[in-house]
């Protein structure tokens, strides 16, 4: 993932097609690269929207909905890493996921991000996961608790 993402995942405003809205909502979901710091995105993006504003008349507020997942990244040369890469057979990468593993990962765990289904099922109005990917994810997660809780 080569640059930080920005989804414009909520709009509402209007009450009534025929009549200029007195406000509209969009809620932004930012999600930084390793290293960014969220609060300065944040800032960022209040300066570029204010200047592109100025002068038009309408105003601008800004407020978290919430304080936000800090991006993480485990080295390719952690042990899980690597032990994923085997099982799996695939090669880890970095994708723009939310996700609890920076939390776990300020805890001092190597934390990786993985699962049975298609990310690109997820998230959607029809999402699903095929029932034959249960087990294999299940195997999965047992050959890694085993190797790294249990030997």
């Amino acid at each position: 993932v080569a640059t930080p993402t920005v989804n414009l995942g909520h709009i509402h405003g209007g009450d009534n097609p025929n009549r200029i809205c007195g406000q509209c909502e969009l809620h932004i979901d930012i999600r930084p690269l390793p290293g960014m710091d969220l609060d300065e995105l944040r800032r960022e993006l209040d300066r570029r929207l204010q200047r592109t504003l100025h002068s038009t008349g309408l105003k601008l507020e800004c407020h978290s909905l919430f304080g936000g997942v800090p991006a993480f990244e485990t080295p390719a040369s952690a042990a899980i890493v690597q032990a994923a890469e085997v099982l799996t057979g695939h090669s880890a990468e970095a994708v723009a996921f939310g996700t609890e593993g920076p939390f776990l990962q300020q805890l001092g765990m190597d934390t990786i991000i993985m699962g049975p289904g298609s990310i690109d099922q997820a998230h959607q109005p029809d999402e699903f996961m095929a029932m034959e990917q249960i087990e294999p994810g299940i195997t999965l997660i047992k050959q890694l608790i085993h190797r790294f809780c249990m030997t």
